[in-house]
């Protein structure tokens, strides 16, 4: 049995994992607790072996508007000055890095504002579908902080310094058309197709052969800091893994008999 959660809300059917973000009168904003329940719900995504995909979202206006500044950790105390690099390492870090290294594919589902670290958690999915109406934002430099949770990596890989510059220092919103367009999400679609386009997209996913799509994730990462030689040879050695996995026998037995294939993601 699932644990129950103050914060989010948990489900897996099927193989698909969902994950909800549940403080709408925070715009699902992040304190200690609900950073714990969240990285305690990848958890059982990952300890799951039924698992094929995992929908990360948010209840109401927004996805995530990053760190909950009312969280007493963010504010002095005593005249003590806080230490929020210590939030960063104790909460936002170890989430992002799991969601990066998780053994089944993950969908950012942007249903409304993604702000600060939250735009980050975001992009730290495979795949970042958000609605029409959806934006996101850079807010760090309007109360004097610098981007954190993997911004700073995020931006300028998937748009270019001058872009990224210009959205950490201005701080100005990126609506969900534009981030298409540029290229930081997947896809934007219109707020009525949002849920159906989600769900035909994990559906989707959580039927195709999962271990390739993981280890997809991981050569694309990884070609980041490689040299091409280096890259190369981290393909043949991860295809001749995926050659002897079930899946890709299916797959081939599939193609050769010109039917579906039916992976299992073994």
């Amino acid at each position: 049995m699932a644990p129950q959660f103050e914060n989010i809300a948990y489900s897996n059917l099927d193989g698909i994992a969902r994950i909800t973000i549940n403080r709408p009168e925070k715009l699902n904003s992040l304190d200690g607790n609900t950073m714990a329940e969240l990285r305690k719900a990848v958890e059982l995504v990952e300890d799951d072996e039924h698992s094929r995909v995992l929908v990360l979202t948010g209840t109401g206006r927004a996805f995530c508007a990053g760190q909950d500044l009312a969280d007493p950790a963010m504010n002095s105390r005593d005249g003590d000055l806080p230490d929020i690099g210590t939030i960063v390492e104790r909460h936002f870090k170890p989430l992002v890095l799991r969601l990066k290294s998780l053994h089944v594919p993950t969908i950012a589902a942007v249903n409304g504002v993604a702000a600060g670290g939250g735009a980050a958690i975001a992009l730290s999915c495979d795949l970042v579908v958000a609605a029409r109406s959806a934006y996101f934002l850079q807010a760090f430099s309007k109360i004097g902080l610098t981007p954190d949770t993997g911004s700073t990596w995020y931006l300028p890989r998937f748009l270019g310094l001058p872009r990224a510059l210009g959205l950490a220092l201005l701080a100005d919103r990126l609506p969900a058309t534009q981030a298409a367009e540029w290229g930081l999400i997947w896809q934007a679609v219109d707020d009525q197709e949002f849920i159906h386009a989600i769900d035909t997209l994990a559906v989707r996913l959580a039927n195709l052969p999962t271990t390739a799509l993981v280890r997809t994730r991981q050569l694309m990462l990884t070609s980041t800091v490689s040299t091409l030689e280096q890259q190369l040879s981290l393909e043949a050695t991860i295809i001749r893994e995926m050659g002897w996995r079930r899946d890709y026998q299916e797959g081939l037995e599939a193609f050769q008999q010109k039917r579906q294939p039916r992976f299992t993601g073994e």
